[in-house]
């Protein structure tokens, strides 16, 4: 396992450059798996969960090759439709490959996915609209079963808008005989991505970004080449670190309307915030003022955004409240913060942070992906050095972040506590 270690003191300035995005990038390498042709990606970050997911497609038979931010999936060859559970344990994106396998060869057989333990996450809105496309799922000894003799589309109502549902139950229609009408749909921008990269092959998808999306299926599908959006989740990530280090940031490659919540609430905090088409200029101030949050599903503030928000917060002046609507278990970082010396009280779905003038350097352990950017966002104002553990999740999501953040003049380091990792 490694750690970072970081150097608390340093105000970030420069320009840093925004990866592809991963929640984007995730289900559009699983809907290579619809073609039977080969498919270049553009844009793709060097991510651990990109290398599982190729892991899975080679596994399944695909051949996949990367050169540089470019990978190619050739799905001709794809001759298997279960995932090993090994795979499935690794990371909870694989589930993404449910719908394209049971499109394009009428059957899948998965177990249960992982990923972060930030609350119960089930898949029960991925099964509730596969079956209303026409598939049978048989559950046992693990792994659920899934047949169908042909898919069909269907009017589906999602009890709630969620993203992964969405995504999946995008993918299967676009094969199905007839019209697909998904309501309550998710509005993520990276639905809207999907649906570009899939109308690019050839798919018939509109609607993607509202509530209701309508899917017309059709028979084959085409090669192309794709490049996918940046990443919002990193451009609010550098956003608030350089605000929590009164610095002067310029980020490129960035889509300034995917993070409109974050530039709402930072503008609201005090810092100052100059944007175009594709950059964002963030300018911090010596004390950003308390602001309160609640996180909602897109277009409201984001909850892969909250943890990095309780870092800020908690040297903010004032009094602060966040709310968690979407994860019950979110707040686990709260404890590393408080280690940190951070005044935080949780009442239910509620976090309370009273801001400190400072953070103390500690020994503090990354719970998932989230809570780790937040936690090294702490560490570069803490006084002394932070060392932050189990900095795997981290490396789920953001690429090259240490060299990012040491180009911008911050302290990290990356430690390698085992040879053998």
């Amino acid at each position: 396992m490694s750690s970072f270690i970081v150097e608390g003191g340093n105000r970030l300035t420069g320009e840093v450059e925004i990866s592809g995005a991963k929640n984007a990038v995730l289900p559009i390498l699983a809907g290579t798996a619809l073609s039977s042709g080969e498919n270049s990606i553009h844009q793709v970050p060097k991510l651990r969960d990109v290398r599982v997911m190729k892991e899975v497609l080679e596994s399944l038979g695909a051949e996949v090759s990367q050169e540089d931010d470019v990978i190619t999936v050739n799905s001709r060859l794809i001759d298997s439709c279960e995932i090993a559970e090994a795979l499935m344990r690794k990371m909870r994106a694989t589930v993404f490959l449910m719908g394209p396998l049971l499109a394009r060869f009428n059957q899948v057989r998965i177990s249960q996915p992982g990923g972060c333990s930030i609350g119960p996450r089930p898949i029960d809105l991925h099964i509730k609209g596969l079956k209303a496309l026409g598939a049978k799922f048989t559950e046992g000894h693990g792994y659920l079963e899934v047949k169908a003799d042909k898919l069909v589309g269907a009017d589906i109502h999602l009890d709630f808008p969620s993203v992964g549902a969405t995504e999946n139950i995008m993918m299967a229609a676009t094969k199905a005989k007839g019209t697909t009408v998904l309501r309550n749909a998710a509005k993520e921008p990276e639905i809207i991505d999907l649906q570009n990269f899939l109308n690019c092959m050839g798919a018939e998808i509109r609607g993607a970004g509202t509530d209701m999306i309508k899917i017309k299926g059709v028979e084959k599908l085409q090669s192309i080449n794709y490049t996918v959006i940046p990443d919002r989740i990193e451009t609010g990530t550098f956003m608030v670190a350089a605000a929590i280090t009164n610095g002067e940031v310029l980020l490129q490659n960035v889509i300034p309307e995917h993070i409109e919540p974050v530039i709402a609430k930072l503008i609201e905090a005090g810092v100052e915030i100059k944007y175009d088409q594709d950059q964002i200029k963030v300018t911090g101030v010596p004390k950003v003022k308390a602001v309160d949050v609640k996180t909602l599903p897109y277009p409201g503030f984001p909850t892969d955004m909250q943890p990095q928000f309780m870092a800020l917060l908690s040297v903010a002046e004032g009094t602060s409240v966040i709310t968690e609507t979407i994860f019950e278990n979110r707040f686990k970082h709260a404890d590393e913060l408080r280690r940190m010396g951070a005044d935080i009280k949780i009442e239910s779905r509620s976090a309370i942070i009273e801001g400190i003038d400072n953070l103390s350097g500690t020994v503090v352990e990354a719970s998932d992906l989230r809570a780790g950017a937040a936690l090294v966002l702490a560490g570069l104002v803490a006084e002394n050095k932070t060392e932050i553990k189990d900095i795997y999740h981290i490396d789920r999501g953001y690429e090259d972040l240490e060299e990012k953040i040491d180009r911008l003049g911050g302290q990290i380091s990356r430690v390698k506590e085992e040879p053998n990792e």
